[in-house]
């Protein structure tokens, strides 16, 4: 028998193939005919909005003190990252998110001390 993926001989039927790990199962019919089930790997899933989310969150870091620019990146990598939250995986609509709360928290502080005349530390 023959691996129907790269064509390398198999010992078995029922085992994946040596070459390319590609793995198939035999099961045999009430006839006693046996059919050889491929199974393939999942297709790895993605996150655009919770990657978009994040993009913009780095993006938002560097360019967040362009006025109007700036903001609305943040604004945008936070409304991303929320969304992608409800999708799977999560990690980077996680680490967007995280990213753009602590932006806009800087953000808000900033103009609450400019316009509370407040005293800058540095």
């Amino acid at each position: 028998m023959f691996c129907q993926k790269c064509g390398f001989r198999r010992e078995n039927e029922g085992e994946p193939c040596a070459n390319c790990k590609h793995a198939a199962q035999a099961e045999v019919t009430p006839t006693g005919q046996s059919v050889v089930i491929h199974q393939m790997a999942p297709a790895r899933q993605s996150n655009g909005c919770g990657i978009a989310g994040f993009v913009l969150a780095l993006i938002a870091l560097f360019l967040g003190a362009i006025p109007v620019v700036g903001w609305i990146l943040w604004i945008l990598g936070l409304v991303l990252s929320f969304v992608g939250l409800f999708k799977s995986p999560r990690g980077l609509a996680i680490a967007g998110l995280i990213i753009s709360l602590i932006g806009i928290i800087l953000i808000l502080t900033l103009w609450g001390m400019l316009l509370g005349g407040g005293v800058f530390l540095f």
